[in-house]
């Protein structure tokens, strides 16, 4: 089959018939192998594009240059095959930060292309590495001047009220358990008050109760909470705790 493009996906169904899974086990083993999960197995994860994110889960896999594909289905039943480290590689927190090109992952015949993408990681790990050249000394400074850091801040110690926009799903190492946590990512985030305070963005846990929300990406709240001073990255340095009272505008 060809590779169809639907909105911003562009599908690459398997070539024939994919190899399901034998069992949980079997499920559990590969996923490992894979770096996919630790010691839980993870049923869904997250397919981006330059644009959104999708849900899907992993039903198979199928052979490809003696390399493992993954076979993926979205929630609309479509199949496509995906690389695992590229899968792996959408679950982080900061792959939407780049644009995604469709159009220069290849053809049907160099393989399910979207998926292969990490066709590329495997052949950068055989590769030479390119030597880098040494940078003179007044080229430090000016790399160094165009990074200022962030302001800091200065936080409320108590429960405030803020606004602020869902911007994307993502998760986040948790170095005391075997999976990542799942964790939201805030822009537009404002401390409401007399003077209100713009935070920018910001993070927060992603729990139950959130969860029991369906929230979507681009989704602006109102919420109750205290914010602390922790990274999520180096362009995410303040977290909200606790948030309750949360409304969906």
């Amino acid at each position: 089959m060809e590779a169809t493009k639907v909105n911003d996906i562009k599908y690459q169904p398997p070539k024939g018939e994919f190899s399901p899974f034998a069992d949980e086990d079997d499920y559990a083993d590969r996923g490992r192998g894979w770096g996919l999960f630790g010691k839980t197995p993870k049923r869904q994860f997250w397919y981006k594009s330059s644009s959104a994110q999708y849900p899907v889960t992993i039903v198979g896999f199928e052979e490809y240059q003696s390399l493992n594909v993954l076979v993926i289905e979205f929630e609309n039943g479509q199949l496509s095959c995906i690389h695992p480290s590229y899968l792996k590689e959408m679950q982080s927190g900061t792959f939407g930060r780049y644009a995604v090109s469709e159009e220069s992952e290849g053809t049907e015949a160099d393989a399910p292309a979207a998926a292969v993408r990490g066709e590329g990681a495997d052949a950068d790990e055989s590769a030479p590495a390119k030597p880098k050249a040494k940078a003179s000394a007044k080229e430090k400074g000016a790399t160094k001047a165009a990074a200022p850091k962030k302001e800091k801040i200065e936080l409320p110690t108590e429960k405030v009220k803020f606004s602020a926009k869902l911007k994307e799903f993502a998760t986040k190492t948790n170095p005391f358990s075997d999976t990542d946590d799942e964790v939201l990512l805030f822009e537009e985030v404002v401390i409401a008050g007399e003077t209100p305070l713009v935070l920018g963005d910001a993070w927060c846990g992603y729990s139950n109760t959130l969860k029991a929300l369906g929230l979507e990406v681009g989704n602006v709240l109102s919420f109750e909470g205290k914010v602390v001073d922790k990274k999520f990255n180096k362009e995410i340095i303040y977290k909200v705790n606790n948030p309750s009272k949360i409304a969906v505008q």
